[in-house]
């Protein structure tokens, strides 16, 4: 049985739900990172016994899917999409977006698939978008792909933002910091590919990267995709 499944127990003096379990779950992963989430912390943090949460919750595995499914609420499309590339589209963004908000996501994101109720929303909303294509197995391709790329794609970017925040350096400070070993290799002349990237290339913000390769990947899915009418 699930934990979206198993029956919360009955209410007792001091008021408890999973509602206010996952809340406090979230805040001190925004504020710590999963590190800092226990069953001990969570029930520090709402002021009642570490046995009182076994009753709604069997492990931390379960505990980090609420987690996940609550902030899949972030997720959900506000309107149908149109059809499926601004879905997918839509999807990206939002789980960036989710993910710059709460960090921790990132670590979660790529494994099992999420079965509560605002996750399978978003899903829905997403697949709903398909309806004029015949071979599934082609859809389930599109959608894998395009999110591998946007698990990658938030993995690498809050990987950034971590290290800065360690080093007290930004990628800029990094970069200048590191430009005179990198000068001195490239003179060697033994890494022309590389010295053209780092002299020719252009340089461009998070946000305008994760957007602009997310539109690559789109047309390559498009590429693939029959409708059913074709």
């Amino acid at each position: 049985m699930t934990v979206w499944d198993r029956p919360e127990p009955p209410t007792r003096p001091a008021p408890l739900d999973r509602e206010r379990i996952v809340a406090a779950a979230v805040a001190l992963a925004d504020e710590g990172g999963l590190e800092a989430v226990s069953l001990r912390k969570v029930a520090a943090r709402l002021d009642v016994g570490p046995m009182r949460l076994y009753g709604y919750i069997s492990t931390k595995e379960e505990l980090f899917d609420l987690m996940v499914d609550e902030v899949h609420a972030e997720i959900v499309p506000d309107e149908p999409p149109g059809d499926w590339r601004e879905a997918l589209r839509d999807r990206a963004h939002r789980t960036r977006q989710a993910a710059l908000r709460h960090e921790w996501l990132a670590d979660l994101l790529g494994g099992r698939p999420t079965l509560g109720p605002n996750a399978l929303a978003a899903s829905e909303a997403m697949l709903a978008t398909f309806d004029g294509f015949a071979d599934i197995d082609a859809v389930m391709r599109a959608v894998e792909t395009v999110g591998a790329y946007v698990t990658g794609a938030i993995r690498h970017e809050v990987a950034n933002l971590r290290a800065e925040r360690a080093t007290g350096l930004t990628m800029r400070e990094w970069q200048r910091a590191h430009g005179p070993h990198l000068s001195k290799m490239l003179a060697t002349g033994r890494y022309p590919a590389l010295s053209r990237l780092v002299h020719d290339g252009s340089e461009v913000d998070a946000g305008t990267t994760f957007a602009t390769n997310l539109e690559w990947v789109l047309d390559a899915v498009a590429a693939k995709l029959v409708p059913s009418s074709s």
